[in-house]
């Protein structure tokens, strides 16, 4: 518990000091903001700051850092460090630069950014990859939340029908008429729920493994986790608490509705610090039930379940309904089945942006939204269908995203370090995280067993000379644009 309340007080000074300095390095103005410039009664529509702030929240959240939390804490303490580290070295610089670039680009969407600086081709291949990974976000959240559902009333179709419907209708209608009015309600049940649940940490005081025990905690039978264990899965699996590129899908969002740029950090960098203390306590609740053995709850989760994957859910509905009672219980459904379907309503909001601006269509008709609505759902209906007929499809798709996800945010870090290079920035704050988040994603690939399944000592060299070739082709672009070895160079 000593190290789970350090951990909380270090996002906390790391929000107030680095987060400032991150703000002064990008230096927001008092320039007017698409919000205001390109009003349209759609996308781009002023909110009050606080309603930005809970749409962002739960936007980028969802059960990210319930279930993330839950399945990394497996891996021990060493879980805290990259939740802390991660959010403000990496998620939290990640998702504010990916929202005030968009801001400064007019509320252009990520592969249109990635564009201006990394080039028509690989804004190409981001394009089609980020709208893939986008309907695989959709099409998960449209089925996971109906089969908690279908436990309580009506059917499963039923549910998938009801969703899938409510998908359509907030993807087409204005921000601000379903997704400005319902998203602060259940951004309050997540936050409330994260209170409560640390509220009574703070009264049971659990022992836990902590920090100077060691970085990975015993498993059952005894032995240990290696590096091997933890790198690079502990990495992907906790993702939404410490960087997601799926974040930098959704900050464009709310760049297109907030009126001024000095509310960014707040915003941005703050939703991201405010969802790593989320993940905190979620851990710290899992290493509860994981490794404070006899306790209630380890049993029932060894018991009833088999795999990380599925204990997440079932964690959290045990000690909602134990630790808070009904009302936790009413808490465990807004945040197992709404938040899923928030975040699913918003990512396909984002592939229909995506692909308008890739198209060049407006969206202020509505029948122009329609045309890309349209076949976005049929192919999310098709995806859907495979993953019920398939009895390993939620795992299959879920594997993927989780991949996919983490490499969406090195194009978003790689890019972020090109636009500080072009304007004498000090571009170390990004190219030190895309590196790290290349090395991750591209050693999941090479000993991951659904991928190349090398050896371990193979692919991690192989993952280290990828980061290589990026970082020399970096260094290279640099060097042609007249940058010099302490970060200055020319601007735009």
């Amino acid at each position: 518990m000593i190290t789970f309340l350090i951990c909380l007080l270090a996002l906390a000074l790391g929000y107030v000091f680095y987060g400032s300095y991150v703000q002064k390095v990008f230096g927001p103005d008092d320039r007017a903001t698409p919000a205001v410039t390109m009003a349209d009664g759609v996308d781009y529509v002023r909110m009050p700051r606080w309603k930005v702030f809970m749409i962002q929240f739960l936007n980028i959240a969802g059960t990210g850092p319930i279930f993330g939390a839950i399945m990394g804490a497996k891996f021990g303490p060493v879980a805290y460090l990259w939740i802390v580290l991660g959010c403000i070295f990496a998620g939290a610089v990640h998702d504010y630069f990916a929202g005030m670039m968009s801001m400064r680009c007019g509320g252009a969407d990520l592969p249109m950014t990635v564009r201006r600086y990394l080039g028509r081709g690989v804004a190409g291949v981001l394009t089609v990859f980020s709208v893939f990974l986008l309907l695989m976000v959709g099409t998960v959240f449209v089925y996971s939340p109906a089969l908690i559902l279908d436990g309580i009333c009506g059917s499963r179709l039923m549910w998938v029908g009801v969703i899938f419907v409510y998908y359509f209708i907030a993807t087409m209608l204005p921000i601000d008429k379903i997704i400005g009015r319902i998203y602060p309600l259940f951004s309050f049940s997540l936050l409330f729920m994260a209170v409560a649940l640390f509220a009574v940490l703070l009264v049971r005081w659990p022992s836990l493994p902590e920090l100077w025990h060691g970085l990975g905690a015993p498993v059952q039978g005894g032995g240990g986790i290696s590096l091997d264990d933890v790198f690079p899965a502990l990495f992907i699996t906790i993702a939404c608490g410490a960087i997601s590129g799926f974040h930098a899908t959704q900050s464009p969002l709310m760049a297109r509705c907030l009126d001024s740029e000095r509310h960014g950090r707040g915003i941005f960098y703050g939703a991201m610090i405010t969802e790593g203390m989320v993940a905190l306590v979620w851990a710290t609740v899992s290493m509860w039930f994981f490794y404070c053995q006899p306790e209630p709850g380890y049993t029932q989760i060894a018991s009833a379940v088999d795999g990380a994957g599925s204990q997440a859910p079932l964690v959290v509905s045990l000690v909602c309904s134990d630790w808070l009672g009904v009302a936790g219980g009413i808490l465990a459904l807004l945040g197992v089945v709404a938040a899923p379907v928030t975040s699913g309503d918003t990512a396909f909001r984002s592939a229909r942006l995506i692909v308008a601006q890739s198209v060049g269509l407006d969206q202020h008709s509505k029948i122009r939204r329609i045309y890309i609505c349209v076949p976005l759902f049929a192919a999310s209906l098709l995806l859907l269908m495979w993953q019920i007929e398939n009895p390993d499809g939620f795992n299959t798709i879920w594997q993927y995203f989780g991949w996919g996800n983490q490499t969406l945010s090195v194009f978003t870090l790689w890019a972020i370090t090109v636009y500080l290079a072009r304007r004498r920035k000090p571009y170390v704050i990004t190219l030190v995280p895309a590196l790290f988040m290349t090395a991750v994603c591209s050693s999941f690939v090479m000993v991951s067993p659904n991928a190349l399944g090398m050896s371990s000592v193979a692919g991690y060299v192989a993952a280290a000379v990828v980061c290589a070739v990026f970082a020399a082709l970096f260094f290279r672009w640099k060097m042609r644009l007249g940058v010099d070895a302490d970060g200055s160079g020319v601007s735009e």
